[in-house]
């Protein structure tokens, strides 16, 4: 398959890796000095014991790549303007765009099943409608990413999960599609782990649910996830988890992810500054909308009372804003 993974960093240069390993003609946008690393030394993928170095075409002009069989977006909810306005070159006739990212994603009231509750105004997640026009409905995938990756240096990734790179991927209506098995196929070829899912929107609450309830008070307290297992934080965790929860439920998707499973004292918490921490500090434009406010909006629509999730929102767009790092306006 011709694939190219828009936004190869972290964890866009993982995959790419892989599946231009896999045989797959793949290319890459990227920027700077890790795309003219990729240019003059291919891409370099370090997983355990395994050193890949994939040949990869590579530009931050998709302009300059083509039409492919597939685009996997793996940029942050914040950063998918720029796709917006540049990725038409990528588009053949019918070219599909998987959109794997944190929170809930632009499209999510688009195929939505009769019975759940219509989604709230997610405008603010597509600024003047932009990726509804240059890629639209027909052509978006959900996609849900659970991996562990960092940039060495410019061109240099490491995975730091080898045994834990998963890529869920389905239809906004959920239908089981050919082009979503023939995806599927694909990246588990390439070793990336892609389970069949009928509810995307399960997996898009499921990995929510982190990032909201955890993440965002490691961004609050400026400390990495092992605050979490410390007493006061983690009751407020769990509340926060709790709400969260209920929302989800709310809009008919009831998560199998028990306050006191996620919480609870089994679990390990590893010494992570998550990422919308590290946008945080090196001054990057954050997520807020996708992963705070939104889920935040869900509830108001449907009347769930969450006081924890609140407070959580005043804060993180408090800080956000006061950095210049996302505006509420």
């Amino acid at each position: 398959m011709r694939i190219c993974v828009y936004g190869a960093g972290a964890i866009g240069g993982n995959f790419a890796a892989r599946l231009s390993a896999a045989g797959n003609d793949v290319s890459v946008v990227a920027r700077g000095a890790h795309l003219e690393a990729i240019r003059s030394r291919g891409l370099t993928l370090l997983t355990g014991d395994r050193k890949i170095v994939a040949e990869v075409r590579a530009s931050d002009r998709p302009a300059d790549l083509g039409p492919q069989d597939v685009v996997i977006s793996t940029l942050k909810a914040s950063s998918l303007a720029d796709l917006a306005a540049n990725i038409t070159p990528l588009l053949g006739p019918g070219t599909p765009v998987v959109f794997a990212q944190n929170g809930i994603p632009w499209w999510y009231g688009q195929g939505l099943a009769k019975e759940r509750r219509a989604a709230p105004d997610l405008s603010r997640l597509d600024p003047g409608g932009a990726l509804a026009r240059t890629v639209g409905f027909d052509r978006t995938l959900g996609g849900v990413i659970t991996t562990s990756n960092h940039v060495v240096e410019p061109g240099v990734v490491h995975n730091i999960s080898p045994e834990r790179n998963v890529l869920w991927v389905g239809e906004p209506d959920d239908r089981q599609t050919p082009r979503i098995e023939q995806l599927r196929a694909a990246l588990i070829a390439a070793g990336i782990s892609s389970p069949a899912t009928t509810d995307i929107r399960y997996d898009i609450w499921h990995k929510l649910m982190a990032n909201l309830t955890g993440s965002t008070l490691c961004l609050i307290l400026g400390q990495p996830t092992t605050i979490q297992k410390t007493p006061m934080i983690n009751r407020l965790a769990r509340r926060a988890h709790a709400e969260a929860l209920a929302v989800a439920a709310a809009h008919g998707v009831v998560l199998d992810d028990a306050p006191e499973t996620r919480y609870g004292p089994k679990r390990v918490y590893p010494d992570h500054r998550p990422s919308i921490l590290q946008d945080y500090e090196l001054g990057r434009p954050m997520e807020v909308e996708a992963i705070v406010r939104a889920p935040v909006a869900f509830a108001r629509s449907a009347g769930v009372d969450t006081p924890t999730l609140d407070a959580i929102e005043s804060i993180c767009v408090s800080l956000a804003e006061a950095k210049g790092l996302y505006s509420s306006e």
